[in-house]
């Protein structure tokens, strides 16, 4: 391997010849050396987003040289447009708590390339320099919780909003589907009043509708960035324009309407709009968590569970048992709502630890658990989707014989013969293995109305 020799203020370094980064990501490669877990594409292309828009504010400003800015605007276009150089960007998620590494190996692909496109060689930083030209008019502070909340933009609406979307116009399909389906109702686990299988599926929709509309609302708070605010919020070296114009440039690049942030050391010192949208997620995924699990739980069996459910039969569900099948789609999808859970309590005590004084000093950690939770979480209703709800079918004979076995349509009773009555007719029909109506006909008790009329779950529901 042939080597070029950087200098900065700290000495002289070793950095591959064929490379674009620099001396500052090399030396992060060296120091951080935790995980191996790098930023997702999505944050990269944010960051991206992010220089090419200030880039094209500081060249309105006539900040930047004419020709310097057609490097640059070449070398970031090749990121964004051609997918270039993606594998540029190797820095451990586990570093400065600013994501100032990140932010630096950004300026120094981009300088480098644009060195290169000039005719310069790389790691001399001129005509290009990253921290004069590339990073101008910005801090890693500001850049970073911007990036954060760009990449958060894109994968919420591009990714998740849209698989809660296919998610609610399957529930949608399976609550006519059921419409005419009457099954036992369970509370604690224990019998309980007849309900229509289809109102369970409407207490899964109007969940994922909320979780839906609740995103859509914190999208406002996701639009303002804090980008100008330069290393605390004052501005400090950064043109008095220099955000206004940067936020109309991203929001045509992205296709999103974004925002100053009114009070930009808010957006550097804290992440509580983050916080809050990790919370969203949280709030969905216990719903999601239910719909799971409760499938799973109808579908028991098949012959010694619920068994009110068939679920798509997609692989084999055991080693050992010949015919086995599972609810592995149930059980994966349980798997990623706890993950989320637990993203969302790493991103909480992000929030809570790192946020001292003037800097919130855990930007990576954060960022890397929200998008993975994003990530994951549309993947995995992608997939439940897909390989189990939408070919889930109904049960119905066992339906019908566990809803005609029912103790519970006593219920109906209680108004006409008294709580006390009926409570020993249900427990005469356990003990004894009768059905309520064997039990009133045993009893000879009379009533205005025909007694299957009365005893029918379909007309208690």
């Amino acid at each position: 391997m042939e080597f070029r020799i950087e200098k900065d203020i700290l000495g002289e370094k070793k950095i591959p010849a064929e490379v674009y980064w620099g001396i500052n990501t090399q030396r992060a490669l060296e120091n951080f050396k935790i995980s191996g877990k790098k930023f997702p594409e999505i944050f990269i292309q944010s960051l991206a987003e992010l220089k090419k828009a200030c880039l094209q504010a500081n060249k309105e400003l006539d900040l930047i040289d004419t020709e310097l800015y057609s490097a640059l605007l070449r070398a970031v276009n090749e990121i964004l447009i051609e997918k270039m150089h993606l594998d540029q960007f190797p820095i451990d998620i586990f570093q400065s708590g600013s994501g100032t590494q990140t932010n630096m190996n950004m300026n120094e692909v981009l300088a480098n390339r644009a060195n290169q496109i000039l005719g310069h060689p790389m790691g001399k930083k001129y005509p290009v320099h990253p921290n004069d030209h590339v990073n101008k008019s910005q801090s890693s502070n500001d850049v970073i919780p911007s990036t954060m909340h760009i990449s958060l933009v894109h994968v919420i609406n591009e990714r998740l909003i849209p698989t809660l979307e296919r998610l609610y116009e399957v529930l949608s399909k399976k609550i006519s589907e059921f419409s005419d389906v009457v099954k036992v109702g369970r509370t604690h686990l224990q019998d309980a009043v007849p309900i229509p299988l289809s109102l369970e599926f409407e207490v899964y929709r109007n969940q994922i509708q909320n979780g839906i509309l609740s995103l859509g609302l914190n999208m406002k708070e996701l639009l303002s960035i804090p980008i100008g605010g330069t290393a605390l919020g004052t501005g400090l070296n950064s043109h008095k324009d220099f955000p206004s114009l940067t936020v109309d440039r991203l929001s045509k690049i992205t296709k999103y309407q974004f925002t100053e942030n009114s009070l930009k050391a808010e957006g550097i010192a804290s992440h509580n709009s983050i916080v809050r949208t990790s919370g969203l997620l949280r709030s969905i995924a216990l719903s999601i968590l239910k719909i799971a699990n409760d499938i799973r739980w109808m579908g028991s069996g098949p012959r010694a569970g619920l068994s009110e459910l068939i679920i798509p039969h997609n692989e084999p569900g055991s080693s050992i048992m010949p015919g086995k099948i599972n609810p592995t789609q149930s059980e994966m999808l349980i798997q990623v709502c706890l993950q989320i859970l637990g993203n969302d309590t790493i991103i909480v005590h992000g929030e809570a630890y790192g946020s001292v004084l003037d800097l919130n000093v855990c930007k990576p950690l954060i960022i890397v658990n929200l998008l993975e939770s994003v990530e994951i979480f549309s993947n995995g209703i992608d997939s439940f989707v897909q390989n189990c709800l939408q070919g889930m079918q109904v049960n119905r004979i066992n339906i019908e014989n566990q809803l005609q076995r029912s103790l519970m349509i006593v219920t109906k009773l209680a108004p006409l013969i008294g709580y006390d009555k009926a409570s020993q007719i249900a427990q005469k029909a356990y003990k004894e293995n009768k059905s309520i109506k064997d039990v009133v006909l045993e009893e000879n008790i009379e009533f205005d109305e025909e007694l299957d009329e009365l005893l029918d779950p379909k007309k208690m529901v």
